[in-house]
């Protein structure tokens, strides 16, 4: 029975990546909204209710990971251990290696990344939704701060929340930019990472740090 469950849920797996990677070959050609779920589902040898019941919608095809991230971010922070900052949590969280950026490739996993942000670059819909993830992660976050009292009352929690948030953002977007110039997934994982330890280190000096 295990071993059913098993393959079960391998060939959920298997189904839910091909459409992955069928949706996206398609975006990149033709651009997000030109794509229809129908076409989807027909190269990807499925249903389109299928395709709607991996994913809720079109969207969620370029922003499923995005979203499970961020979730992941925010519970990492609400769940720091006793005598551990939320801005430490959050660093801590954001410059872990992980994914395309955590080791070498052959340029597989970079280009994916490039693929993405070009999607995304000819889309107002996927940057609007991608725009609600973050103030959704940004609020969440501040009412983190606000509730363990981690910065002054008023606008302080909001403001450090998007500060934090600012150096998650920037480093994606540092990322995409390497990975588009042919970059390899550990060099752009360096480059990212120290740059955002960086930017962290900024932010706990506080502003007047900054040269003049």
């Amino acid at each position: 029975m295990s071993e059913q469950l098993g393959l079960r849920e391998r060939k959920k797996l298997e189904t839910r990546q091909r459409i992955i990677d069928v949706a996206l070959a398609l975006f990149d050609k033709r651009g997000f909204e030109r794509v229809p779920v129908a076409e989807i589902a027909r190269a990807s040898d499925v249903s389109e209710a299928t395709v709607f019941n991996y994913f809720p919608s079109k969207e969620d095809l370029v922003y499923g990971g995005m979203q499970a991230y961020e979730d992941e971010l925010v519970a990492a922070v609400a769940a720091r251990p006793d005598g551990t900052s939320a801005v430490t949590a959050f660093r801590d969280f954001v410059l872990e290696p992980r994914g395309a950026l955590a080791a070498d490739d052959d340029g597989t996993a970079t280009a994916a990344v490039a693929r993405a942000a070009r999607i995304i670059a000819g889309s107002q819909t996927l940057q609007a939704r991608e725009q609600r993830i973050v103030d959704h992660a940004t609020d969440a976050l501040a009412e983190l701060i606000a509730r363990d009292g981690e910065a002054p009352p008023g606008l302080g929690p909001w403001v450090a929340a998007n500060a934090l948030m600012g150096v998650h953002r920037a480093m994606t977007r540092l990322a995409q930019r390497l990975a588009s110039e042919g970059h390899k997934g550990a060099e752009v994982g360096r480059t990212v990472r120290a740059q955002g330890a960086a930017a962290f280190a900024l932010l706990e000096k506080g502003l007047d740090a900054l040269p003049v």
